[in-house]
């Protein structure tokens, strides 16, 4: 872009020791982490883990009740021109619908010196090029969410913080982001991205900052969470599952019964099942080792801390 940009330190996101209340409610806990630049970082947590709220303590939407929000080292507040080192996506829904997509972003680049050509090039980079003159009230949500992401881009930030970014985006849609998300963050910029699309986040982040109840559950590497909180289990298929089952408990081990015949055994590997399979003559169909997806991880570690939970309707163990 070409328009200077004040001189700042490393881009970079420093929550330390946030907590926020709303009267006798705890919304944020304690909450201490780091966005770094180069990698794609998901931002997740259950409804009511406190995920929209620190993100609008870090655009100084609202004030922590104690500790501090910092982005390339100050206070958002205190950042000159912040569309132009910090693009954020919080609710598409929050703009005028009677405004033109061009307008909108308009009137957004020129309260921040971003030359008008800048507009132009951020609605076609995001695909709505041949609606900017249409007024966004007629707009889908996921038109909506495209044009909140040419806003977020618009000042060609080092940073981007964006909440549930996918939201109301077609498969093309959520593959494009997807691409997109990956070259900002290879382009060396902060990207930090809230989701409750688990399979994406899979696919997308490099590096997971996991909240509960306000509190940090994790703050790892998606390789090393996948490795720490990813649960280890067999499934087979059998005619004899009672006689196999008894066999296993005996070894502390639990034959559950899944869906379409099959059965689990969690927390085990295939060769010691084979071996009790084996030794009780019970003959074995199938038999093969899972590991957790990241949903799976994620919603067993964040069981306690979820705000509204579902009975469970898996079938009795044996």
């Amino acid at each position: 872009m070409a328009t200077e940009k004040e001189s700042l330190p490393q881009a970079r996101i420093d929550v330390r020791d946030v907590t926020k209340r709303y009267g006798s409610t705890v919304a944020v806990n304690q909450l201490t982490f780091q966005v770094e630049p180069g990698r794609v970082t998901g931002f997740l947590g259950p409804n009511g883990a406190g995920k929209t709220t620190t993100m609008r303590m870090m655009l100084g939407l609202d004030r922590p009740s104690d500790g501090e929000v910092l982005i390339n080292g100050r206070p958002y507040a205190r950042i000159e021109e912040p569309l132009r080192h910090v693009g954020a996506l919080l609710d598409p829904a929050a703009v005028h619908p009677g405004r033109r997509a061009r307008d909108q972003l308009l009137v957004l680049a020129r309260s921040n010196r971003i030359p008008d050509v800048r507009v132009d090039e951020m609605l076609d980079r995001v695909g709505l090029s041949s609606v900017t003159k249409r007024r966004i009230g007629g707009f889908s949500l996921g038109m909506r969410q495209r044009l909140g992401l040419a806003a977020a881009l618009l000042g060609d930030p080092q940073v981007l913080i964006l909440d549930e970014p996918l939201n109301g985006l077609d498969p093309e849609g959520i593959q494009w982001i997807r691409k997109l998300l990956r070259e900002l963050a290879e382009d060396g910029r902060v990207v930090l991205a809230s989701s409750h699309l688990m399979n994406e986040m899979a696919v997308t982040a490099d590096h997971l900052v996991i909240i509960g109840r306000g509190r940090l559950l994790a703050d790892v590497s998606m390789t090393e969470f996948s490795a720490r909180y990813g649960r280890g289990r067999v499934r087979l298929r059998t005619t004899r599952p009672e006689r196999l089952g008894k066999a296993l408990a005996a070894e502390g081990l639990t034959l559950t019964a899944m869906n379409g015949g099959m059965w689990e055994v969690p927390e085990a590997q295939p060769d010691h099942i084979g071996a009790v399979a084996a030794r009780e003559g019970v003959p074995l169909q199938e038999l093969e080792l899972y590991r957790d997806s990241l949903e799976e991880a994620f919603l067993r570690m964040t069981a306690r801390s979820a705000e509204f939970t579902a009975a469970a309707g898996r079938e009795a163990l044996i």
